[in-house]
């Protein structure tokens, strides 16, 4: 087919007005699930301290004599002080005044919405700082502070592949994993670990896992039945997928989690994690040298791990 002679089109046209639409759409996840799970406190000073305890093994042979004296008293085990050091992340912001004054689609302002993105880029930085072998650092005037992440703490109750090696400390988490030769994750590994954890008197409440190993824990025997009630004759959704693990020592959600690396899973007894904040997030307005806007968004933080023998992990995983 052809067109007549001198019909005049869009691509002749001259002034057609843009058709952009007035949002914008991200695609970036934002979900925290470890920071969403633990708790959150507050830190006094950059290196903040804690301590713990535990009570003595229970024995058969604490039978006394009728009417005994005492001639030795029992030992006291002091407690134990654990600490570790605050980060400081931060995102800035520069905005020209132009910018934020012309028409703009999706957003009004330029400076909010950035503002907006880069809160939510701190928190994923903080959510993989977490997770990531970082050991706690003490910092000075050339090398910046860094905060023992749960990787550093966690040495009580692991599994781990050839060659892997447990962190090593006694109050302040500054070593990092070895990590091991990879294997494909069990249940039988799990079932250990929520043994371990639970022996030590722990209670873990979720299991968070890469992707890969999401897939994997989804398969295995223990993950509560799949269902799903159909209310009506149409189609029926199809469950290919279950977040609750039924185990000996207790029921656990299963969560993955996109910024930790798939080679570990935790076992999280929440009770016993926190967030500490020295500086909460706050935005700080910057010297004004010209036509420009600046901010600097802004957290100091650290993980505070009230008893690491509560949790348990399972490394180098396929």
């Amino acid at each position: 087919m052809a067109i007549v002679a001198n019909t005049f089109t869009t691509y002749d046209a001259k002034g057609i007005r843009e058709d952009l639409s007035d949002a914008i759409y991200n695609i970036s996840p934002k979900e925290t699930p470890f920071m969403s799970n633990i708790g959150k406190g507050s830190a006094q000073n950059t290196f903040f301290e804690w301590q713990t305890d535990a009570l003595a093994a229970a024995v058969t042979t604490n039978a006394q004599l009728d009417g005994d004296d005492i001639a030795a008293f029992d030992a006291v085990t002091p407690t134990v002080r654990l600490g570790n050091f605050t980060q400081i992340s931060r995102k800035t912001v520069i905005i020209s005044g132009s910018e934020d004054a012309v028409d703009k689609a999706g957003r009004k302002s330029e400076l909010s919405y950035q503002l907006a993105k880069k809160s939510a880029e701190l928190k994923r930085d903080m959510e993989t700082t977490f997770l990531a072998n970082q050991g706690a650092v003490t910092g000075n005037t050339t090398t910046a502070r860094k905060t023992g992440a749960l990787l550093a703490f966690i040495k009580t109750n692991t599994q781990k592949g050839a060659g892997g090696v447990d962190p090593v400390y006694t109050n302040v988490p500054s070593g990092t994993r070895t990590d091991g030769t990879t294997a494909a994750f069990t249940e039988a590994m799990l079932k250990t670990g929520m043994q371990q954890a639970w022996t030590q008197g722990g209670k873990p409440e979720f299991l968070m896992v890469g992707g890969g190993n999401k897939v994997v824990a989804s398969g295995f025997a223990g993950v509560a039945t799949k269902t799903y009630y159909q209310s009506a004759v149409e189609e029926a959704a199809i469950i290919g997928a279950a977040d609750v693990y039924v185990s000996d020592f207790g029921t656990i959600s299963i969560v993955p989690n996109r910024f930790q690396r798939n080679r570990d899973a935790f076992l999280i007894d929440p009770d016993l994690l926190s967030v500490s904040y020295l500086r909460p997030f706050f935005t700080e307005p910057l010297a004004k040298t010209g036509d420009a806007e600046k901010r600097m968004l802004l957290v100091e933080f650290g993980l505070r791990c009230n008893q690491e023998a509560g949790l348990a992990g399972i490394y180098d995983l396929i």
